[in-house]
């Protein structure tokens, strides 16, 4: 069952509002809904909350403190995985008659304890949002401004980052590239910056000769061998392009291959990681 990401329809105004400041920020966040329910239970089906990424509800009601809990856990495991979950809250007589453990997957659903005295049950349906993969720009040369105007049309979210400041940390449930786009101003801690950055991939503007010669500065500069081996250099793939724009058509293409590749790699290994553009 693959992830929803951006495509949550939230028809009650306030909720729709706070989704939209969620997206907006980039922050990830997860839409419960009341699926069905057995027996005396507060909530009802169609009951819907919106959580944000640690699992506080911020809008929105779905039962009381007996079901947040379980709620929580799994709005952050969806966001965590990338997927959707369907949760099972049941009392403790009833897992017991059918022989479940809270915690456990039976065929798909995670199984939780309903501790309200009411003892009813009830399935929800978490759906995960997740932000689009950020793409941060380090320097100003034409490849960075041609770059930072190109990937928003690809569903990237660009941040134009400083070589010489830290980068913030990255959101929850959120995927990171960086760009060292720097071309001769501020190499060096350009790419010091992007290895600090919590990225899952970082590139180097500029020829495989010239990262070779900064190489050494770089472990002067406190990084290993293995943090170094991380930089693909030179960017992007092979296409002869000359321009800004061609090279940062080719730039695009190598961040794309890589968003995917990794989706790819998820799905093979049975991980239910799917990103939907």
């Amino acid at each position: 069952m693959g992830a929803i990401v951006n495509r949550c329809d939230v028809h009650s105004d306030p909720l729709s509002a706070e989704v939209d400041a969620l997206r907006e920020r980039g922050e990830a966040f997860a839409v419960a809904t009341v699926i069905r329910t057995l027996g005396a239970t507060a909530a009802k089906p169609g009951a819907k909350a919106l959580l944000s990424a640690d699992g506080t509800i911020l809008q929105g009601w779905i039962g009381g403190g007996c079901v947040r809990g379980a709620l929580a856990r799994s709005v952050v495991s969806a966001i965590a995985s990338g997927s959707p979950e369907l949760v099972s809250l049941q009392p403790s007589d009833v897992l017991d008659e059918k022989g479940l453990s809270a915690g456990t997957v039976e065929d798909g659903v995670v199984i939780a304890r309903n501790g309200c005295p009411s003892k009813g049950s009830m399935d929800i349906f978490v759906e995960p949002s997740l932000p689009l993969p950020e793409l941060c720009v380090l320097g100003d040369s034409p490849v960075a401004q041609s770059l930072s105007a190109l990937a928003p049309q690809f569903q990237w979210r660009v941040s134009r980052c400083a070589v010489d400041q830290p980068i913030a940390e990255r959101a929850a449930g959120g995927r990171r590239m960086v760009v060292v786009a720097t071309q001769g101003q501020g190499d060096l801690d350009g790419l010091a910056t992007a290895l600090a950055s919590q990225a899952e991939f970082v590139a180097f503007v500029g020829s495989r000769r010239k990262f070779q010669a900064l190489r050494t500065p770089l472990l002067e500069h406190g990084l290993t061998e293995a943090d170094v081996d991380l930089v693909q250099a030179p960017a992007g793939v092979a296409i002869d392009a000359v321009t800004p724009d061609e090279i940062a058509l080719s730039i695009l293409a190598q961040l794309t291959q890589q968003r995917r590749r990794t989706l790819r790699d998820s799905d093979a290994a049975g991980s239910p990681g799917h990103e939907t553009p």
